[in-house]
């Protein structure tokens, strides 16, 4: 094997992973559990880093409502992490992050919150404003994104978002990628 043929084998191999499906394309580039992001502190880096994940498949995620005021990230609650960055440079921001379902007994999978306005981009879904912002600005949840969180890197249990606006952000999610919701 030529030296060039071998390094064209380990760039194939590398972005081998990084395939996005083909019915329905993401931004996302799949991480690998415990990979290093740049950066330091809890939900920057290491194992307990948060990463976006190319959205689990049709029928391979079960969106459930089960928020209790426990220190626990649960399903239905808004908690923040670090959230890095979709130039995935090692430059991220400390935010707020809709849990919507249980990945493992470490992992949480959820959606980011924005304040910045995106009224009409089909991306983004305006739950309100909520204790989850301590000005009271107006959130917008992104479904385009999707985030493991891990336990260990969670900064705060912020609030749980009410059954009614879960309910809207799940049909949403259900509508784009084919998830289940829990009755």
């Amino acid at each position: 094997m030529t030296r060039r043929s071998s390094i064209l084998g380990a760039i194939l191999d590398l972005f081998g992973s990084a395939r996005k499906p083909a019915a329905r394309p993401s931004k996302a580039v799949r991480v690998a559990p415990g990979a290093a992001v740049h950066g330091d502190g809890p939900g920057r880096s290491g194992t307990t880093a948060t990463i976006e994940v190319i959205p689990p498949a049709p029928g391979g995620l079960r969106i459930s409502y089960a928020p209790e005021h426990d220190g626990n990230a649960d399903a239905g609650e808004i908690v923040w992490t670090w959230v890095p960055y979709v130039e995935r440079d090692g430059r991220g921001k400390d935010r707020p992050v809709l849990v919507i379902a249980r990945e493992s007994a470490e992992r949480v999978y959820a959606v980011k919150l924005t304040s910045r306005s995106h009224d009409g981009d089909r991306d983004f879904l305006a739950i309100g404003a909520g204790p989850w912002d301590a000005q009271g600005r107006e959130s917008w949840v992104d479904v385009d994104q999707v985030y493991s969180v891990h336990v260990a890197g969670l900064r705060r249990e912020a609030a749980a978002l009410d059954l009614d606006r879960f309910t809207r952000v799940a049909a949403l999610l259900h509508q784009r990628y084919g998830w289940e919701i829990a009755g």
